[in-house]
């Protein structure tokens, strides 16, 4: 135990100034380094969480299986191929049957009184909400939202509003008290950068 924790101390520097990727913090976890799983978790604690609420619809329990599957990375993280599948892609998977597991375990309990949660999807015996397209929508706005975060503060303030909240050109203009040919201009040179972005990633 000493051991690994003076390897895990003399670590903590390096990932500080490195900034790996998704892979290689992976690949750290399963060498047992702390701080790579807390950087996985501050890159994908949202995500996670967003994908199991939007299974299970309640946000306490999607809480705490945003705690299990990073446990679960913790320990499964040298069963990862990154040939197979992105990280993000890996640990969407692991979330869902996860969720899923735990919404048999709730209908199986004698007391349960929750809805199925293939209910939940249904109306008038319509599927309105396929899962696996409601995943797909997260993870594109999870994209948006971390390349808006690289656009100057002016661009990502006024694209914020656009995308985000659904503002008109007018509205962003009136709740930034600037121009509207200015927030035009803004948001044209926002979505060609962000466009840029999107493509390189």
């Amino acid at each position: 135990m000493q051991t690994k924790r003076r390897k895990i101390d003399r670590f903590s520097p390096v990932l500080k100034k490195s900034k790996p990727d998704d892979i290689q913090l992976i690949k750290l976890i399963a060498q047992s380094h702390q701080d790579a799983i807390s950087e996985l978790y501050e890159r994908y604690k949202r995500l996670v969480f967003s994908v199991a609420l939007a299974i299970v619809g309640d946000q306490s329990v999607a809480e705490e299986i945003t705690l299990d599957v990073f446990v679960q990375v913790w320990q499964k993280a040298d069963s990862y191929r990154p040939e197979l599948a992105k990280v993000s892609t890996w640990m969407i998977a692991i979330t869902r049957n996860h969720a899923i597991d735990i919404l048999r375990w709730q209908r199986s309990r004698p007391d349960a009184s929750i809805v199925h949660w293939e209910e939940g999807f249904v109306q008038n015996g319509t599927l309105i909400h396929n899962v696996e397209e409601q995943i797909e929508s997260i993870l594109k706005k999870e994209r948006v939202r971390k390349a808006v975060a690289q656009l100057p503060e002016d661009q990502r303030e006024a694209l914020a509003l656009a995308y985000f909240k659904g503002y008109t050109q007018s509205q962003i203009s009136e709740a930034l008290k600037q121009p509207l040919g200015t927030i035009k201009t803004r948001i044209r040179l926002g979505m060609q950068k962000l466009r840029k972005l999107l493509e390189e990633d």
